[in-house]
């Protein structure tokens, strides 16, 4: 894993709950758009489009501001007619409708949004590695030290299947690595893959 691209459609009065879910899922070697910030960034329509049409999975977030977007709809649209799979992160079931109705997707849960990173982990997972029931797709992330003077790439691989990663999460354990060069540990939330401490 790693290339692969994810393009997130949504409406712009949604883009701080956009943020929140996928601060951790950005962590990934995947390249995650959020559609308002590649606007805002001073991007063109037409590069827009591009990240689009070279997506592997477009993710459309689907709240009640959602259901007047033009932009979601043609986004939407517009991954469909090119067979690029799009997965639901929806508000209640009645924002789901049209072609993706029945497509398996991720109940936004905003009381407990541990649940929805998880959730929504599983599925990119499943979209942009399926690799059959009983494999576990090897999933990193990898980030530069933060010990003063060091820098030196620390990798948190995950190997774990997810139904594992939540029971660890349940039983407030973590996953850790180490930093070769400095000794420093890492920890992370095993659900969300959200950095917690260094040690």
């Amino acid at each position: 894993m790693s290339g692969e691209q994810v393009f997130v459609s949504h409406a712009p009065g949604d883009l701080e709950l956009v943020q929140d879910l996928f601060s951790t899922v950005k962590n990934f070697p995947f390249g995650v758009h959020i559609a308002l910030e590649e606007i805002e960034s001073g991007r063109s329509r037409a590069r827009l489009e591009g990240r689009l049409a070279n997506s592997d999975v477009v993710v459309a977030v689907l709240t009640e501001r959602a259901a007047t977007s033009q932009w979601i709809n043609q986004e939407t649209g517009y991954a469909l007619a090119k067979g690029i799979p799009v997965l639901p992160l929806y508000d209640s079931e009645e924002n789901r409708g049209g072609f993706i109705a029945d497509v398996e997707g991720v109940a936004i849960d905003r009381e407990n949004p541990s649940v929805t990173i998880f959730n929504l982990l599983c599925r990119l997972r499943s979209e942009l590695a399926p690799l059959g029931a009983l494999s576990v797709p090897n999933w990193y992330v990898r980030f530069p030290c933060t010990v003063s003077n060091c820098d030196h790439p620390v990798t948190l691989e995950i190997k774990r299947s997810q139904t594992k990663l939540w029971k660890l999460h349940q039983h407030g354990q973590t996953l850790s690595t180490t930093c070769a060069n400095c000794g420093s540990q890492y920890y992370f939330d095993p659900g969300t893959i959200g950095y917690l401490r260094r040690e």
